[in-house]
């Protein structure tokens, strides 16, 4: 009878990957999220790092390639600072390694340079309101987009100062 057992090991790792392979199907995710999802569904342990070993030995599950794109695309669509990415891609569960590799791809003047396009959008938005309220505002927003302070002013700054 051991083949019974064989056999039940067998369909418990052909559901788990079916688990994953229809996750995936709506949008990537990384290794971490994909063992949260088998553990709601009460895959066993065992299984699941089975699962998920033969996934990424296979290229379908690339937290490199997941962090670069998550990178990319909350700063290119979002303005997003390299502070918060790293913060949503920890929240995900990525590791250091994964997240400064992504975070490579964004420099420091392309990230002045967000903050500054970023200041103008909103100094323009609000250009009937008090000068100060203009600048709270504007900075708040840019803090909310996970630029530090320093950064944020200078933009402002830069951004009253006219077009350059």
């Amino acid at each position: 009878m051991p083949w019974l057992t064989a056999d039940k090991h067998q369909e418990e790792v052909e559901a788990a990957r079916d688990i994953v392979l229809r996750r995936l199907g709506r949008s990537s995710a990384p290794r971490a999220a994909l063992a949260e999802l088998l553990e709601r569904k009460e895959v066993a342990p065992h299984v699941a790092e089975e699962v998920l070993d033969r996934l990424e030995s296979a290229g379908v599950v690339d937290d490199a390639a997941y962090a670069a794109t998550l990178a990319r695309t909350r700063f290119a669509e979002k303005g997003a600072a390299r502070k918060a990415i790293a913060e949503e891609l920890r929240r995900k569960g990525l590791g250091e390694e994964h997240i400064r590799s992504a975070l490579g791809q964004i420099g420091f003047d392309d990230e002045a340079d967000a903050a500054l396009a970023l200041a103008r959008k909103k100094l323009a938005a609000t250009r009937g309101l008090d000068p100060l309220v203009r600048r709270r505002r504007a900075l708040a927003m840019l803090g909310r987009k996970g630029y530090s302070h320093e950064v944020a002013m200078r933009a402002i700054e830069q951004a009253l100062a006219g077009p350059d």
